[in-house]
């Protein structure tokens, strides 16, 4: 079940009946505040706010909110807020994590600790989902936030990252395609020998839960016109939900060329961990952040 907006995505979330608890690292920004108390009042994500209280306080008080106190822990130090957050997730006392005003480094280290943190021994990766007023439902390019220069075996964690999170958000089988600047195998261009390779591992059931086309132009991923212009018959064809890029770079430029030219809206959360984190950047406007908490939940395996 694609969603086309995240209007629709709000709306299947707000339908469950039990909201999911959301363990915010460094909790002391007003706009990662805003948007927790935004999720919370849309029935959506319970938040449990960690980090220094004097400035939690001091941002509820600013936007006229109030906290039960038990959900508020205080813990000044930004390395300890983010080892407690994961530390709730691993408790089983918060079901997904979320950064707060601190650097990504600083959370990725209590994450990937192997002791206390929350890795499952799959690469983690970025997923971004964008609502772009161009195409039919929403579109995810991956991975351009986490993994820089992915190799085949890296590309193939990434889509089975963002398959179990489409899966757990309600997708049946999700359509992936493997972007390249043509749709034929050419040994002189790695994209296409990677968009080749994926596509065989997901025929062996190598990689499961959804059908890998590769490789694939952008222009027949997302226009069945043009797909059916050139001759290109696939079931992803015009009708991709994830598009896997090359490499960041073209990932980070798709993404971004879907905001500013496409006019679209974006969330984003890691995948690959033992719970969807939500790590926007601390400039995103608080819709964002709200938007990405939704996401995140979605993707909780009810």
């Amino acid at each position: 079940m694609p969603f086309r907006n995240f209007d629709e995505l709000i709306e299947h979330q707000k339908s469950h009946p039990s909201m999911s608890r959301m363990a915010v690292a460094a909790a002391g920004d007003e706009h990662t505040i805003e948007a927790a108390l935004h999720a919370r009042k849309e029935g959506i994500a319970h938040p449990i706010l960690v980090g220094d209280k004097a400035l939690i306080d001091e941002a509820l008080a600013h936007l006229g909110e109030s906290m039960d106190p038990g959900d508020i822990i205080d813990v000044p130090d930004l390395a300890e807020s983010a080892r407690y957050a994961v530390g709730l997730v691993r408790e089983g006392r918060a079901d997904f994590l979320m950064k707060g005003k601190l650097d990504t480094s600083v959370l990725l280290k209590a994450v990937v600790d192997k002791e206390h943190g929350l890795g499952t021994g799959r690469v983690m990766s970025h997923f971004t989902a964008f609502e772009v007023p161009t195409y039919h439902k929403l579109l995810l390019p991956v991975d351009g936030g986490m993994v820089t220069y992915p190799t085949l075996e890296q590309k193939r964690d990434i889509i089975i990252n963002t398959v179990e999170a489409l899966r757990g958000m309600g997708y049946d089988c999700p359509k992936v395609g493997v972007l390249a600047c043509v749709e034929k195998l050419n040994l002189k261009m790695p994209e296409t020998v990677d968009g080749d390779a994926l596509k065989q591992m997901n025929l062996r059931g190598e990689i499961p839960g959804c059908v890998v086309e590769g490789p694939i132009s952008l222009d027949c991923a997302l226009s069945r016109e043009i797909a059916d212009f050139k001759g290109f018959d696939s079931p992803c064809a015009g009708d991709c939900d994830v598009l896997v890029t090359p490499n960041i770079h073209a990932g980070n430029i798709l993404g971004k060329a879907c905001t500013l030219i496409g006019g679209g809206r974006m969330a984003g959360f890691i995948v690959g961990a033992k719970c969807p984190i939500v790590m926007v950047s601390r400039g995103s406007s608080p819709e964002e952040k709200y938007l990405s908490i939704v996401i995140s939940a979605a993707a909780i395996k009810q």
